[in-house]
């Protein structure tokens, strides 16, 4: 289950970025999946809460925003998605092709933090 070391990857990458921006704590992890990523969701979203233990991101909800597949018809010249990613042809015009644009996808598209709580005045006598 190649997807617990994705998910440990994904909240060392977001808890360094969350540190960076002076976050009090992550409450969810945006990410984009592609079709052709080989990424089971599922099985991402269960290492993910295993992944997020003791660590910033303890609690926080991966919210995964899945992508299809998209060629470059060159018949059509322009860029398709594909209803299936078992046949690589054009929708419109069955025109095989292998110009990938999209789909290939794993990446951090956003975070939701807490801001981190001021420090507390303290006055002196």
């Amino acid at each position: 289950m190649h997807e617990l070391s994705i998910a440990h990857s994904i909240v060392s990458q977001a808890g360094q970025a969350a540190e960076r921006a002076g976050a009090g704590r992550v409450t969810a992890v945006r990410i984009v999946v592609g079709a052709l990523s080989g990424v089971s969701g599922d099985a991402l979203l269960f290492s993910y809460d295993l992944a997020t233990e003791g660590t910033l991101l303890a609690g926080s909800r991966l919210e995964i925003r899945n992508v299809p597949v998209v060629l470059h018809c060159a018949t059509c010249d322009r860029d398709v998605e594909l209803p299936d990613v078992q046949l690589f042809r054009c929708p419109v015009c069955a025109t095989p092709s292998l110009d990938v644009r999209g789909g290939r996808e794993l990446e951090i598209e956003a975070l939701e933090v807490e801001d981190a709580l001021p420090p507390l005045a303290t006055s002196e006598p």
